[in-house]
């Protein structure tokens, strides 16, 4: 059985502490980190996650400040770190973790892609910001490429797409409903202005593949994948989303494990409250499903916040491992949160919850792990213990060489780009305007024509033959100028 992962310290009478550590078996119960800025967040993440890596779990999570980079080099002799192992009795032992680096942008990491067809039209209708109109139209445009074996890839498909349907939108009608130009124009406009965010990038091929999120190196760590996040999170719904995703896709595509004695993989979504923001009821139930579910896949999920306000109950319910910084009381809603997060703990006699989170220092938190019969532990006060890597980010050429030796390299580098919708939709037109071949693939012959002068002559001969039309002679004029002036006999 893998051995706990130790992740607090919890002070006792007379200088003695308590190991305050998670179950690897109970990990993928899921979790909780929370608490104001700058109170130690990012530290218990960077704890959790060098724990799971040495265990051999691998670990996903979002840098959206820049600073979890130092985890792929061992840390120093900093002295608050000196000085927080001494105070716990700890020895500062100092280690990197293997990592790779992703990018949906390409620039400090791998570029990460998917394909419009993979992200779905719920998900993508979320990061385009659509009314329900608006969606179900988006519904209609991939119902239409599914059934007419069209791949969606990237956004030139989809707008491609959505061109075939609003041409097409009189023979759609009665099939799946009235497709309204001014939607299909709104997606369109959506579609540029994510474009111009740089959201195209995310769209293509090589797609992620989900084994290169289970590695391990050659010691049997878990790598830890880390995602570039300083740019992307300036589209905070666009964030949200992949990261929704790609939990998504681990649930639909992994095997059914139960409760392993160790996670297949744990999932960290900091700044989790971007997920729930604004978000309609269909997407919040997929959350509440994929967290409730995914557990029997082997997968953790702990989220990252400020605030446990910020996930719904339905979601906070799920969470087993919770790690609670430091709050502040300035607002109603602040302390409001202080009593809903004080109220979320399983009691301890000797600890005053709801005083104690707004006094906790920085590094310190309160406490509550799964035991081993899954039930929480009574809350402690406690020190987090110091991470083994380094706190400082990686420099420019660090990162490149971090990248140039990952088991990642070249697989995403260069991008694809095969025939999909895009080409066959393009294809189809100019069949169209070329028009039907001709016979036995000879030239169709150039219609007759008749000139102004031979149109005025027949025009005359006309005026005779009516009046002769009664017989046979004038029947047999008539038949001649018809077939003069449009190119071949009129039968």
């Amino acid at each position: 059985m893998p051995d706990p992962i130790l992740v607090a310290k919890a002070p006792r009478a007379g200088g003695a502490f308590t190991d305050l550590a998670l179950l690897p078996r109970l990990a993928n119960r899921h979790g909780l980190v929370a608490g104001a800025t700058g109170t130690g967040k990012t530290v218990t993440l960077r704890v959790l996650a060098e724990g799971f890596s040495r265990l051999g779990v691998p670990v996903f999570l979002a840098d959206v400040k820049g600073d979890l980079s130092g985890l792929a080099r061992p840390g120093g002799e900093a002295p608050k770190l000196v000085e927080r192992a001494e105070q716990l009795g700890v020895a500062l032992a100092l280690e990197a973790c293997p990592v790779a680096f992703l990018d949906v942008y390409g620039e400090a990491g791998h570029p990460l892609r998917t394909t419009i067809s993979e992200m779905g039209p719920l998900l993508l209708a979320r990061v385009l910001g659509l009314n329900d109109v608006q969606a179900g139209v988006l519904n209609v445009a991939f119902r239409v490429a599914d059934e007419g074996g069209l791949l969606l890839l990237d956004l030139k498909d989809l707008r491609a797409m959505l061109e075939h349907v609003s041409e097409n939108a009189a023979a759609l009608r009665a099939r799946y409903g009235n497709v309204s130009p001014t939607s299909v124009g709104a997606i369109q406009r959506a579609l540029l202005a994510l474009e111009s965010q740089g959201g195209d990038r995310l769209f293509g091929e090589p797609a992620l593949a989900l084994e290169d999120l289970l590695r391990t190196d050659l010691s049997g760590r878990g790598q830890v994948t880390i995602l570039h996040a300083e740019k992307l999170i300036r589209a905070p719904t666009l964030y949200a989303t992949l990261l929704l995703w790609l939990l998504s896709e681990l649930f639909e595509q992994l095997p059914e494990v139960g409760d392993p004695e160790k996670p297949r993989l744990v999932f960290f979504f900091d700044e989790a409250h971007l997920l729930f923001d604004d978000a309609p009821d269909e997407l919040r139930q997929k959350v509440e499903q994929v967290v409730r579910l995914v557990r029997s896949k082997g997968v953790g999920v702990y989220f990252v916040t400020q605030n446990p306000l910020d996930v719904p109950d339905a979601v906070l319910g799920q969470l087993g491992n919770r790690v609670q910084h430091a709050l502040r009381a300035f607002t109603p809603r602040d302390q409001k949160a202080v009593r809903a997060a004080a109220e979320t703990f399983r009691a301890n006699p000797g600890v005053d919850v709801e005083r104690a989170i707004t006094e906790l220092g920085v590094g310190e938190a309160l406490v509550s792990f799964l035991d081993e019969k899954g039930t929480p532990h009574p809350v402690e006060r406690a020190w987090v213990l110091p991470p083994r890597s380094r706190l400082a980010p990686l420099t420019a050429e660090e990162r490149a060489q971090v990248m140039a030796s990952s088991p990642l390299r070249g697989r995403y580098d260069a991008p694809v780009d095969r025939e999909s919708a895009y080409e066959r939709l393009q294809r189809r037109a100019e069949a169209v305007t070329a028009g039907p071949p001709s016979p036995a693939g000879r030239p169709a012959a150039a219609p007759r024509t008749v000139g102004s002068e031979a149109a005025s002559a027949l025009g005359k001969m006309a005026q005779s033959a009516m009046r002769a039309a009664g017989t046979q002679l004038g029947r047999e004029i008539m038949r001649g100028i018809l077939g003069s002036m449009f190119g071949g006999r009129r039968r």
